[in-house]
């Protein structure tokens, strides 16, 4: 701790670095409340169809993610068709990790649609200015009401039903602005029963219990400065995991952290922005709510990160810059536990996250170069250097004889775009070169149980930090009616970290059928792509289409798993006074380029028809929208290529939302 004190003191004081975003028009950016912050247009966190999403339904709307879902609660995401592992999650900026072996808990779950204003999305090595990546980064921001020079209280609250799983929500908000303070805060609650697939069979251990809320309050020291202090408090209780044999007895998190702002009217440097943060996560696996299992197991887990963000804005005539410096220390600890019928009498205990602290320190760039009013150049790059420190190393000697308790790596990435715009068509193209380190479970993991393929996992200290290569390109048309972007990105990414089956060891868990270690193949290749159009075909009468295609293959030109199938998705908005209607159907084509080798099996095509209709009104000074809709109106029966085990997916579900704005 004294260390990480005097890390973070030298680095406080010798920053002269950072910055705000600098947009690119090919960067995927869910923009989302009604307001304008340097004058960007920001939409509401809601897809076209529902009001009342959750943070994982809204990022399923983007074009670049997708989830593997063990459940209806806590999907973890999919950038590019990558794990998590090769891309950078944050709050604010704020690295957050989570404490499940299993990704039970990814960072999205910690926070919920009510205290967030955007969602930043970056692919690729644009995303390297939160860290090392692969994959890109995605950046949950916070809600951050401005100061005000007239006195002004605002909120809303939101709530509904949704009758499949008969899911009750509560979400409630407020901000105060004033010229010195300014205060956010927000509440909600969600309570969700089993749901049913679409031949109306119940899918057990698939309810979820969840309340979250936040606190922020700001202060203006001078016209050009304030500080800001952040806090987010988030509980989950009696999670089930239908694909999983375990369920979620707890999971708790405090997110918690302190910034000074400092703007300049003149001169090179136009904003200073620094965070001190502090998160602790704890969650709960037991299997207490399943007697079928022969041997009982408990696997808790708590993850403890402290850290630094502070950036600098840089901007001079047609030249505009963003430095970050990143610094964190992060205590990962996950404990497996093994119990006979009598739990009062333990068989078995291990780590399987055997006390790993991982510290890292980073400075990153992005440069935005206007040539001309219709070319920009933009260019970066990032240095990191990621500290890995095993405390009971001797769990990682059983497969790894003489592996070191310590492993220091240093980190580069770079990247650099062309945008150009003639007339009505946009063009861009772009390149990147970025390395990550090892996860906690690819480096260190003791015994990690894959439900999946039914493989206990062993993580491997010794492995190479992958390299990626990726080259990207989009172009665009857009007229009064219409427009239209197609993007394309392409990834060789080598000393790929895949699981291989290990010829020593026998499993621990009763369920296993073998031993995988995490092992590097020299390449691999991953290749995305994603066509979208609107078109007003009238006044108040618009259609949207998407199409997504991705192909990912290993060295031996085998199927990379969870890689999504060709997938579409065409949707109508109708609007007529004070009332609009959406629908919309989507799906997936039959998964033919499977991969049998790490567990899946081919799932067939699906289409899914949803409707919902608004009404909007005003009840006394507040303006109410009152929402009722469908989603898988015909009760289609499907699985996903990303649905863990194949567990069927929720049928017809009839949802209303009433939302209250002042």
């Amino acid at each position: 701790m004294k260390k990480l004190s005097v890390i973070l003191l030298v680095l406080f004081l010798g920053m002269n670095a950072n910055a705000q975003d600098i947009e690119a028009s090919r960067d995927t950016s869910k923009r989302l409340e009604e307001v304008k912050i340097i004058g960007v247009a920001k939409r509401k966190i809601e897809t076209d169809m529902k009001m009342a999403v959750s943070v994982d339904e809204f990022l399923a709307s983007s074009e670049n993610i997708s989830f593997i879902k063990r459940g209806a609660y806590a999907w973890e995401p999919l950038l590019n068709n990558m794990s998590s592992e090769r891309s950078t999650l944050t709050i604010d900026g704020m690295h957050i990790f989570g404490a499940c072996t299993d990704k039970m808990d990814p960072i999205t779950s910690y926070v919920e649609s009510n205290n967030l204003s955007t969602i930043d999305i970056k692919s690729g090595q644009e995303g390297s200015l939160h860290g090392a990546t692969i994959g890109g980064s995605i950046d949950l921001k916070r809600k951050n009401t401005p100061f005000g020079l007239e006195k002004k209280f605002s909120g809303a609250y939101q709530t509904g039903f949704e009758f499949n799983n008969k899911q009750f929500f509560n979400l409630a908000n407020a901000s105060y602005a004033g010229d010195k303070i300014v205060a956010d805060g927000s509440i909600s609650f969600r309570k969700a029963d089993n749901y049913f697939d679409g031949n109306q069979d119940e899918v057990n251990h698939s309810q979820y219990n969840k309340f979250n809320t936040s606190l922020a309050l700001a202060y203006k020291i001078s016209p050009l400065s304030s500080v800001r202090v952040d806090a987010i408090f988030d509980q989950a209780k009696d999670v089930g995991y239908p694909a999983l044999p375990m369920d979620l007895w707890l999971s708790r998190a405090i997110i918690t952290s302190a910034s000074y702002k400092q703007l300049f009217e003149e001169g090179l440097v136009r904003v200073w922005d620094t965070k001190l943060y502090f998160n602790a996560i704890e969650h709960y696996m037991d299997d207490t709510t399943r007697p079928e299992n022969l041997v009982h197991m408990d696997m808790p887990g708590w993850s403890t990160t402290y850290g630094l963000v502070s950036n600098i804005n840089l901007q001079k005539d047609r030249y505009s810059s963003e430095i970050q410096l990143n610094a964190y220390e992060n205590v990962s600890i996950a404990e497996m536990r093994m119990y006979p019928q009598d739990r009062n009498k333990r068989t078995m205990f291990a780590y399987s996250w055997p006390w790993v602290t991982t510290r890292f320190t980073g400075l990153s760039m992005n440069n935005s170069w206007e040539i001309s009013d219709r070319s920009q150049l933009n260019f970066g790059g990032s240095l990191g250097l990621n500290y890995n420190h095993s405390k009971y190393v001797e769990f990682n000697w059983i497969f790894h004889p003489g592996a070191p308790q310590e492993k220091n790596r240093l980190l580069p990435g770079l990247h650099a775009s062309y945008q150009l715009s003639i007339d009505q068509f946009d063009f861009s193209v772009g390149t990147g070169y970025g390395q990550r380190a090892p996860s906690v479970s690819e480096g260190y993991g003791y015994y990690i149980y894959n439900s999946f393929d039914r493989y206990d996992y062993i993580g491997n200290p010794d492995l190479k930090d992958e390299i990626s290569y990726e080259a990207n390109a989009s172009a665009g048309f857009k007229n009064e009616k219409l427009s239209i972007e197609g993007k394309v990105n392409y990834f060789h990414i080598q000393n790929y970290i895949i699981g291989r089956v290990l010829s020593l060891g026998s499993p621990m868990n009763y369920q296993s059928v073998g031993v995988k270690g995490y092992t590097s193949l020299s390449h691999a290749r991953l290749f995305n792509m994603s066509l979208n159009a609107n078109y007003d075909i009238l006044h108040h009468l618009h259609w949207k289409g998407t199409l997504n295609y991705a192909r990912g293959t290993d060295d031996k030109d085998g199927n990379l798993p969870f890689i999504r199938p060709l997938n579409y998705q065409t949707s109508l908005h109708w609007m007529y006074n004070k009332f609009s209607f959406q629908t919309s159907v989507s799906g997936d084509f039959t998964q033919e380029n499977y991969s049998p080798e790490y567990g899946e099996d081919q799932t067939p095509s699906y289409m899914i028809w949803n409707i919902s209709a608004d009404y909007n009104f005003n009840f006394k000074s507040f303006k109410t929208v009152l929402q009722v809709g469908a989603e898988n109106v015909t009760n289609k029966y499907y699985s996903t290529y990303a649905d863990w085990g194949n567990i069927p997916r929720m049928g017809r579900n009839i949802f209303t939302s009433l939302k209250v704005n002042f």
